[in-house]
């Protein structure tokens, strides 16, 4: 090894141990985060909040330190991101993807104080917890002073980071990068015209699915014991994970080895329990799948949001809520519930779960209506985010939208403006992930099908290691090295596209309710 490649390769592994050392602090901010939401007393919210601002501010000075600087400009012009010679022609492409994704890191967090990270730290702690005092008295006014100054910052964030079309746009790009709002508007406007045909088509249908046996009791614990028995047959490790539960279900990961997931539970139905855990079994596998030799670097971190989310949607609706996977797990939560499902059937259980009616609650909404949630939350962000509609108007539009789209109207604030944490976490440019995440899991598991002739024949006997070793070794493993669409291009030779989804709802609905 000559010299210069020499010098090279130590500076590239002092680069990586930096890097570790970066996410450590971030890792810890991250755990104190789960507390929060999970196990951290009331009283403990502007303690925490001054912590994490502590945290993610050592964190980002040491990112943005000319420590960093010098370690990436051995590589490249840290100005431009452009590689030198003979890196740029003769190294291999994942360290070449490591340095492209770090510099792309970097660059944008150059562009922040660390005053205003952490003052964005701060005040977002604390709207989490007005947000769930806010959401328990039904008051939004409780949380518009925090919301006001959120709003206020992510403009500020959006300036500071720069933009070619909007403002929304360089907020959006930190959740789905090189996807902008141009870009958006067609998709969301193909699909919101394909949604609504579809359900005015199931509205008009006589075959409607029976789901009066959800009005019983199903008792947390047994809801639990499934929970985890699917979890388990998904391939979620436990010894590197937990499930607990919250007021909103998330999923945060540590390291690979440390990937916890939380759950809601309602007894009146336990749909509400086993689809949280799915879903968010799907984003802990994506997080257990990275490479762990690549900790703290882009290449054992997730390529986008919307990737993420297609993992979650994937096991969640195009697995969980497939007629394969109930019969093989019908029997199970029957076994649990034995009084309560002793007069329903798999097939009775398939059409209850994939009932379809318009409804308050994003997270407990249906396939067909679920994106016209997105879709009315992708318009109110980005209106506050372009100044085009002022925070304290936001329940009133709400409101108007909720009837517009999908002809109900919440009754007051906790099943309206106030159901989701998203706001008060400070992540606008979040909400669109989740559709463009539908649109790849249906591709995906178009795709998975194709290349596993015997999957579906897999899931009905119970066996879901197939699906997720082909997802390991499809999308996990990958992290950051191709974009989402690339990466999507690599793997079932298309772009990011609604028509496979449109195709999926259609065919699946068709059948549900004989259309």
């Amino acid at each position: 090894m000559s010299r210069l490649r020499s010098h090279l390769e130590e500076t590239f592994q002092a680069l990586k141990a930096k890097l570790r050392s970066i996410h450590h602090l971030r890792d810890t901010a991250a755990l104190l985060s789960w507390d929060q939401e999970t196990y951290m007393p009331p009283g403990g919210g502007e303690a925490r909040a001054e912590q994490l601002a502590t945290l993610h501010t050592l964190a980002h000075e040491a990112f943005i330190s000319p420590e960093v600087e010098s370690l990436l400009a051995a590589f490249m012009d840290p100005a431009t991101g452009t590689l030198h010679e003979p890196i740029a022609s003769s190294w291999e492409e994942a360290p070449k993807a490591l340095l492209r994704e770090t510099w792309r890191d970097f660059h944008r967090a150059k562009k922040l104080p660390p005053a205003f990270v952490a003052e964005l730290e701060r005040t977002c702690a604390l709207a989490q917890q007005a947000w769930i005092q806010a959401k328990q008295h039904n008051a939004f006014t409780e949380f518009l002073p925090h919301l006001r100054t959120i709003v206020r910052l992510k403009r500020e964030e959006a300036d500071y980071l720069g933009y070619t079309e909007t403002r929304y746009d360089a907020l959006l790009d930190t959740y789905e990068p090189h996807m902008t709002t141009s870009r958006l508007l067609p998709l969301f406007s193909t699909l919101r015209e394909q949604l609504t045909a579809l359900l005015a088509r199931i509205q008009d249908s006589s075959h409607r699915p029976d789901t009066s046996f959800f009005c019983q009791a199903f008792p947390p614990t047994q809801q639990l014991e499934v929970s985890r028995h699917i979890l388990t047959a998904m391939g979620y490790d436990f010894a590197k994970g937990r499930l607990d539960i919250s007021a909103h279900p998330f999923t945060t990961s540590f390291h690979p080895t440390d990937v916890r997931i939380t759950t809601r539970l309602d007894e009146r139905n336990p749909t509400v329990c086993l689809f949280s855990v799915l879903h968010e079994g799907g984003h802990a596998l994506y997080e257990q799948g990275l490479p762990s030799e690549e900790y703290g670097t882009p290449l054992a971190e997730p390529v986008s949001l919307g990737i993420h989310e297609s993992q979650s949607r994937l096991w969640e609706n195009c697995v969980g809520r497939s007629q394969d996977f109930w019969q093989a797990y019908f029997p199970v939560l029957q076994q649990a519930f034995p009084t309560q499902l002793r007069n329903c059937s798999p097939e009775a259980w398939f059409r209850a779960v994939n009932f379809v009616q318009p409804s308050l609650i994003r997270v407990d909404a249906d396939e067909v209506t679920y994106n016209l949630h997105i879709i009315l939350r992708f318009e109110l962000e980005r209106a506050l985010i372009e100044e085009d509609l002022p925070v304290e108007e936001l329940p009133v539009q709400w409101q108007a939208k909720m009837q517009e789209y999908l002809g109900v109207r919440p009754a007051g604030d906790a099943d309206g403006v106030l159901q989701d944490i998203h706001w008060a976490h400070g992540a606008f440019g979040y909400f669109p992930t989740y559709t463009i995440g539908n649109l790849c899991a249906a591709m995906l598991y178009r795709q998975a099908c194709c290349d596993l002739p015997t999957l579906t024949r897999d899931i009905a006997q119970g066996q879901l290691l197939p699906l997720t070793h082909w997802l390991n070794t499809r999308v996990h493993r990958w992290g950051r090295q191709l974009s989402a669409d690339e990466l999507m291009t690599r793997i079932t030779g298309h772009p990011i596209s609604p028509e496979p989804f449109i195709r999926y709802l259609q065919e699946k609905y068709q059948y549900v309710y004989t259309l």
